[in-house]
């Protein structure tokens, strides 16, 4: 019963990493997603004029611009010929999420690093 149970551990956090793996990342729809869930406005590029602009835009990168005297945040997603546009509260949002995601991730990898560390060293007893 001891053997069964004693690879139980390492099995959940495997089992999570993948799971969550889909989650994260620094892929564009993972940060779409977090773009949307702070508060970022999706605006379509509906005229020519429009695409023609996106052309220019730097894809999947976060731009600060000043429009009609205000800072906007803006990411333009060419592919799906789209922007994201948000204020100083939505950025501010998103970086937390952001930042909430990215030590997450971490905090899953180090419990596989040690899960994967500690597997085996009991043959040497305590040291």
């Amino acid at each position: 019963m001891k053997r069964i149970l004693g690879g139980l551990p390492l099995a959940i956090i495997l089992f999570a990493t993948t799971l969550l793996s889909g989650c994260a990342g620094n892929n564009p729809q993972s940060t779409e997603n977090l773009l949307s869930a702070a508060g970022f406005n999706v605006v379509i590029a509906s005229t020519p004029k429009q695409l023609n602009h996106l052309a220019t835009l730097p894809p999947y990168k976060m731009m600060k611009i000043k429009r009609n005297g205000i800072n906007r945040y803006v990411y333009a997603d060419p592919s799906r010929k789209l922007i994201f546009v948000g204020d100083l509260f939505s950025y501010h949002r998103y970086k937390d999420m952001r930042l909430a995601n990215n030590v997450s991730e971490e905090d899953l990898q180090d419990a596989k690093f040690n899960a994967e560390d500690a597997s085996g060293w009991n043959v040497w007893g305590p040291f």
